[in-house]
């Protein structure tokens, strides 16, 4: 979805934060073993960390995992309801309002990870610049950065179809995606069905725009902004489709 100044918007469902919680709890994403396979990925690099900065941390659910491996954690995320649930279900964390590209949060800390594909939302190279050099900013020398990206371009597919259908707490909710390659960025249109006893069924749709970037683009980014950087292909230990960039900022 593009704004009329040329910018991407948030995608509808992260104006719908416990739709979107619920869509995930159903489908039985494991945020405890991402987390604590993310989190071996840090302590392999710096065994003394001790706190970590979840950048696009969503509704929390990563960041709650993070807590009982770090002894201090915080998040940050665009969309204020998503912000509004995390504070929410993480009484005593700090979660924070921000964008990836421009935050200052006054401090530093021992990791930075920014996942479910987050950055695929950047509009250009020169935004996921300016992204990982403000993630590298909140790092201590050493620090480690953790990255998990969107698809390449060589193995990004185009129109894809994936339907899910999960009943969460008494609501029923369908949803079905199909996305499509194009100007270099993957356009996926998503449909939702809700229903309850009490309201019945209604739609949302929305439209996700993610960038398709080489492996080596990435790679430059991080240079760019201080850190030697390593890809862990799908397969290795708390990687997904996508894989995951580790960076150490030197």
């Amino acid at each position: 979805m593009v704004s009329p100044t040329g910018e991407r918007e948030l995608s509808g469902i992260y104006h719908h934060a416990d739709l979107y919680a619920a869509i995930y709890r159903g489908r039985g994403k494991d945020y405890e073993s991402d987390a604590a396979a993310i989190a071996k990925h840090v302590l392999d690099r710096n065994p003394r960390a001790a706190s970590l900065l979840d950048v696009a941390c969503g509704t929390g659910s990563h960041l709650r995992h993070f807590a009982r491996a770090f002894a201090h954690v915080e998040g940050i995320d665009l969309a204020p309801d998503m912000v509004r649930l995390a504070r929410l279900e993480l009484p005593g964390i700090a979660v924070h309002t921000g964008d990836m590209r421009e935050f200052a949060l006054g401090r530093t800390f021992d990791a930075v990870t920014c996942l479910f594909s987050s950055v695929g939302y950047l509009e250009d190279a020169g935004q996921l610049d300016a992204a990982l050099g403000c993630l590298a900013r909140h790092l201590d020398p050493g620090g480690v950065l953790v990255l998990e990206p969107w698809y390449f371009p060589e193995n990004a597919t185009s129109g894809s179809v994936v339907g899910d259908l999960v009943t969460v707490e008494g609501r029923t909710i369908s949803r079905v995606s199909h996305s499509v390659r194009e100007n270099g960025a993957h356009r996926m249109r998503v449909h939702y069905l809700v229903a309850d006893q009490e309201s019945g069924v209604r739609h949302l749709s929305d439209t996700h725009v993610l960038s398709l970037w080489e492996r080596e683009r990435y790679e430059s980014a991080f240079e760019r902004a201080g850190c030697a950087v390593e890809y862990l292909p799908p397969g290795e230990p708390g990687t997904s489709g996508p894989g995951l960039f580790v960076g150490v900022r030197r």
